[in-house]
């Protein structure tokens, strides 16, 4: 089959697959509902209704949990951009448009149990998170750009590529972060949304693994492209840079965890570097895709280096004010 396939061409090739895919998801899918993980008995009137406004002192959460939690709420609240952008590259019609809609209708009960749990354990400022939401949706999201802000996803290999990575992501994120709060109701929700995101990836990737069989080069290079210009969903999300910093010194998800938990385990599932049907500019790009691992794996080492040293400092400092404090009590005394 030729390599050359219109986004037209690739809907009517993969429709068989993704109907037998979406019919092996819902056999899999356990339905749940938002309201069974927010601990409601906690929950109490805001000022507008006689009760008390958010005060610092209520939340409980440690900075890097909160971070986490409300940067994950953030990211799902920007679905109406996801649904537009997989709308364009899916259509609604047939087996794609029902994945459309069913992958949205589960995404949205991700936003509504993380708001409804922040919101009535008080562990975040509610009008600065509704100040974010809005901000956040404004911006909107669009996979398809590279850091310099150029456009360059534009086809349906380029869509289901990126959301294979992108989800993959999403459920480790959700995961570390429901340790990270430890808090048991915290933990059992996300935890429930990870398992979720767990089975979306696993649609899009082997979506993308019957397009590799069909269009080996032209999925190749949409591979490529999307790992070399990866990006979160949440990188629209104000003050992103200083937030993913938090999170990523906090263990959350970092540059050792994109690549272990999230790159590799998807390339080796398709067998990248193992396939034999990779030709001229295909081959080409899967030799760029080792270089771009081994990119990955300094970036990695620097990280770990940079963590450590930090740690030191933030360490040796602590042990100077605790110096400090008892040198002052004992002076008191």
């Amino acid at each position: 089959m030729s390599q050359e396939l219109t986004n037209v061409d690739l809907l009517r090739e993969l429709e068989p697959v993704a109907e037998k895919l979406i019919n092996r998801h819902m056999s899999m899918f356990k339905d749940w509902n938002p309201h069974d993980y927010i601990p409601w008995k906690e929950g109490k009137n805001y000022y507008a209704l006689g009760g008390q406004d958010w005060d610092p002192d209520q939340a409980k959460l440690s900075e890097v949990a909160r971070t986490a939690l409300v940067q994950n709420l953030l990211t799902e609240d920007n679905l109406p951009a996801y649904h537009r952008e997989i709308a364009m590259h899916f259509s609604m019609e047939g087996p794609w448009g029902y994945w459309v809609n069913r992958w949205t209708a589960e995404e949205n009960r991700h936003g509504i149990s993380i708001r409804d749990y922040l919101v009535v354990t008080r562990n975040c400022d509610p009008v600065e998170l509704e100040e974010l939401r809005v901000e956040q949706m404004t911006r909107g999201f669009s996979p398809g750009q590279n850091q310099q802000g150029d456009l360059f996803a534009d086809n349906l290999f380029d869509s289901v590529m990126y959301v294979s990575f992108q989800e993959l992501a999403t459920r480790v994120s959700h995961r570390n972060t429901g340790k990270a709060c430890n808090d048991a109701v915290a933990e059992q929700l996300l935890a429930r949304i990870s398992n979720d995101e767990n089975l979306h990836m696993i649609f899009y990737r082997d979506v993308s693994a019957a397009g590799l069989d069909i269009a080996p080069n032209m999925a190749m290079a949409s591979l490529y492209r999307i790992l070399k210009n990866f990006k979160m969903p949440g990188y629209t999300v104000p003050e992103f840079r200083r937030k993913a910093v938090v999170i990523a010194m906090g263990g959350v998800y970092d540059p050792r965890i994109h690549l272990e938990d999230v790159v590799m385990p998807v390339i080796k599932k398709w067998r990248i570097f193992e396939r034999d049907d990779f030709t001229g500019e295909g081959a080409r790009l899967r030799d760029e895709l080792g270089k771009l691992i081994a990119e990955l794996e300094e970036t990695c080492v620097k990280f770990e280096e940079a963590k450590e040293r930090k740690l030191d400092r933030d360490a040796k400092l602590a042990e100077k004010r605790a110096a400090k404090a008892s040198a002052l009590a004992g002076a008191a005394t």
